[in-house]
């Protein structure tokens, strides 16, 4: 039976226009889960009567977001303890939280991100190694996004190497103290791993897993190229190829992962990845905000996509990414919230409102992206990111039904003006909590600002009740205490050389 959602404001997209067109008072026909009509509400409803219909006709509906790059955690960082910091000693103190249950994360997460109106996700899953243990939690993360309704593209990795510093893991330990080097050295290097054909093997079965379920897709996720290695990457690029599925990993996400590739390779690993051949439209780079004019051209040359992530670039003091570049150059661009948003809320319209206001150059005439190019970010740009621009991203027949009603009421509270611009005042005044209902594949997973496939207060219950019975590793605090002062002096004693002005303005800002 076909449905109809009803809105006050319905912003419709042709995939020609980047701009979206704002239909007053109009009804979205769902047949199948595909969008099949969009029009009059009075007419459509007169000629359906017997269609169930969602939404009071008060309300704004949008396509749904697409959150481009996340690391599903369901309590933050901040959460746990862990305060902000530069990229690489904060990685590395980040065992510091407590073990939560893979399911339980996951779907506590997946139900934020519903909250929020995401309707797909990629979510960047590193797990401890590829054996049984690593295998059986992607999986159980897997499992979750089928079961939340959400759209669900899991990238699974395992670190390889680069454990304490990039690329240099044997100099870094010979600097330390002796009984300190023995301690690192237990901990981080000598844990096995698993091999990376026990990785690949690990894949195979994920990928096998998720072609039986309909939404929740396995992708490749190594956590970046110095984790894992040239010859894992290519081997990663020739089993997506024959899978056709995708991969996504961190590149020049910080100042120091730019000027290691400088220092190893003598080029970017942008430029390097090129080389070797991994670079298509399969593959997505997280941050990418230490990227030159020429790294710009190899993206759009490859087609490979970038996921803007301008809250965690913030946090981490990662710097800020050249988005107005990536935009004039017609780099594949996406949006993501990366589990570490500026308000530690996980909310995807503040990530759009970010995004569009952290790039506007300050000269009249100068680049500054319009409200339209950010809001693609989130839809149209993370569809093509996901390679499925041809059914996410817009409403438009033909389109999935993935759909998110807003209420406004909020919004417009305690008045609007006639002229102003209903797609403006929503995309800069909505926030999480004003998403009411939304749906996917033509289903409605959250309704009343609720999941509807399950229970989320109690499953955050559950894992609340499970994490706090799982004990702090205080040994690993103080290694880590004394440990970190030594990571810090590894890379400040690193030479900043002045490359490309955007890396030069990154490290004076």
């Amino acid at each position: 039976m076909p449905i109809l959602i009803l809105a006050r404001w319905v912003f419709v997209q042709d995939a020609s226009d980047p701009a979206p067109r704002r239909v007053d008072d109009a009804a979205v026909l769902v047949r199948h889960g595909v969008i099949v009509e969009i029009g009059p509400a009075a007419d459509l409803r007169a000629r359906y009567p017997a269609a169930p219909t969602f939404g009071d006709g008060t309300q704004a509906l949008l396509p749904g977001l697409i959150n481009a790059h996340h690391h599903s955690n369901a309590i933050t960082h901040i959460q746990h303890g862990i305060e902000d910091g530069v990229l690489e000693p904060w990685i590395t103190g980040n065992p510091r939280m407590r073990w939560t249950d893979p399911r339980l994360r996951t779907l506590v997460a997946a139900g934020r991100l519903l909250q929020t109106g995401v309707t797909a996700v990629v979510d960047m899953a590193s797990v401890g190694n590829a054996h049984q243990s690593g295998h059986d939690d992607l999986s159980a993360r897997l499992q979750a996004y089928e079961e939340s309704g959400i759209r669900g593209h899991l990238a699974g990795g395992v670190s390889f190497y680069s454990r304490l510093v990039h690329r240099e893991d044997e100099a870094f330990v010979a600097t330390l103290p002796g009984d300190l080097a023995r301690r690192v050295r237990a901990h981080f290097l000598d844990a096995d791993k698993g091999s990376e054909q026990d990785y690949l093997a690990l894949m195979d079965s994920l990928i096998a897993q998720a072609s039986g379920m309909k939404r929740a897709r396995a992708w490749y996720g190594p956590p970046g190229p110095q984790w894992v290695g040239d010859a894992l990457m290519v081997a990663i690029a020739d089993a997506a190829a024959r899978y056709d599925t995708g991969i996504q990993t961190h590149v020049q996400e910080s100042l120091y992962e730019r000027l290691e590739a400088e220092r190893a390779l003598g080029k970017s690993m942008t430029a390097h990845l090129k080389d070797i051949g991994v670079l298509s439209p399969r593959i997505s780079f997280a941050h990418a905000v230490w990227s030159s004019e020429n790294d710009v051209e190899i993206l759009a040359e490859t087609g490979a996509a970038v996921s803007h992530n301008p809250s965690s670039n913030l946090r981490l003091r990662s710097g800020v990414a050249p988005l107005n570049g990536f935009l004039a150059g017609g780099v594949t661009t996406g949006l993501g919230m990366d589990g570490t948003t500026i308000g530690d809320d996980e909310d995807m319209f503040s990530e759009i409102r970010l995004a569009h206001r952290l790039h506007r150059t300050p000269r009249i005439g100068s680049p500054a992206p319009t409200l339209a190019q950010t809001f693609g970010l989130a839809t149209t740009g993370g569809a093509k990111l996901l390679r499925r621009e041809d059914e996410l991203g817009r409403i438009a027949p033909g389109m999935a039904a993935d759909l998110v009603l807003v209420n406004v009421q909020r919004l417009s509270w305690p008045y609007i003006a006639p002229e102003a611009d209903p797609f403006a005042v929503v995309l800069q005044r909505a926030k999480q909590g004003d998403v009411d209902t939304v749906i996917v594949d033509g289903e409605v997973v959250l309704k009343d600002g609720w999941p509807t496939r399950f229970d989320l207060k109690s499953v955050a219950a559950e894992l609340a009740e499970q994490v706090s019975a799982v004990s702090y590793d205080q040994d690993f605090a103080d290694l880590y205490a004394e440990l970190r002062p030594h990571i810090e002096a590894w890379y400040a004693a690193w030479e900043v050389p002045e490359m490309h002005p955007w890396i030069a303005h990154n490290s004076r800002t």
